[in-house]
């Protein structure tokens, strides 16, 4: 929440709601899922379900992707770091032997700049997977999502900034330890039992699975803060046009500071009641108001908007 734009202390049960929420929406993930893997004759949850959900969240989409071929080229490299340690150890005795010489025995720099190279993630669903044989990617190739994607990206790396500029480098430091904040990293076993996936699911989810669950909690989070800042702003300007006594006071006080005045209070946090506004508003824009037709239909139980 603090990443997000939050600048006070969130209380507890502010926190505690925001947790309940995206625990709901997890578990709602995992049950869409399981049902999508049980359609494709699967017995376990699959990478293609998870994107199957947001496919329709074009600039997410394009950031998980981004996400998942940044972890392959970082795991590549460790691999290839592993791997190639003895190989450089022993090279040091050859004055060619780390060379890029043709017909020397180890991979040239070229060869590992391309094992290092960001794969492209083609889903089922895209037009490159309807053909046998794929178009050679170019270096100055930009990808049609991405576009969506970096005007999200810059809008929100604008608005971390603006908030960073002015701040001392503990706070930074602060900040950025709230950055890497994550209900996954290093907890797979507490996520896990958290996220129910004994009862909502009876396959083992890989570590791809975990780490794409943990890049959409944190994109609920931010989404949930955002809007309850919105809910916020809007609230605060409700109250200062109504004349309320908490408004008046405040103007009393800026009105009559003097040399020996206590410090201003600090920014109010988020309240609960703002974010259970935000998360009914973004329930209500996924669903779209319907024609009632009576029968046994419409005392269905209206499902869960994924955030």
């Amino acid at each position: 929440m603090f990443v997000s734009g939050e600048a006070g202390e969130a209380s507890a049960e502010t926190t505690g709601i925001i947790e309940e929420i995206v625990r709901q929406q997890v578990i709602e993930i995992l049950t869409q899922c399981n049902d999508s893997a049980i359609r494709r004759g699967s017995r376990s949850i699959g990478v293609v379900d998870l994107f199957f959900l947001i496919r329709k969240d074009i600039a997410k989409t394009a950031r998980l992707k981004t996400f998942l071929s940044w972890k392959d080229v970082r795991k590549t490299a460790k691999d290839t770091d592993e791997k190639g340690g003895d190989a450089d150890i022993g090279a040091g005795d050859d004055p060619i032997g780390g060379a890029d010489v043709p017909g020397a025995g180890g991979p040239t720099v070229g060869d590992a700049t391309k094992k290092n190279k960001r794969s492209r993630i083609v889903l089922p669903w895209d037009v490159q997977s309807f053909y046998a044989e794929q178009v050679p990617e170019r270096e100055d190739e930009e990808d049609e999502d991405e576009g969506e994607m970096n005007e999200a990206t810059l809008q929100r790396l604008k608005a971390a900034d603006e908030r960073t500029k002015d701040m001392t480098r503990e706070e930074y430091v602060h900040w950025s330890e709230c950055r890497q904040a994550s209900f996954t990293f290093r907890k797979g076993k507490r996520f896990r039992e958290w996220a129910a996936f004994g009862v909502v699911t009876d396959s083992k989810p890989n570590d791809d699975i975990i780490d794409i669950l943990g890049f959409l909690t944190f994109e609920m989070v931010q989404t949930l803060t955002e809007e309850a800042l919105k809910v916020k702003a809007e609230d605060d300007i409700h109250k200062s046009k109504s004349g309320s006594e908490d408004s008046h006071q405040d103007k009393k006080r800026k009105r009559e500071t003097g040399l020996f005045d206590p410090p201003a209070e600090g920014h109010a946090p988020v309240g609960p009641h703002h974010v259970q506004e935000a998360y009914r508003r973004l329930q209500k824009k996924a669903n779209k108001p319907k024609v009632w037709m009576g029968g046994p239909r419409a005392l269905q139980r209206t499902k869960i908007q994924l955030i």
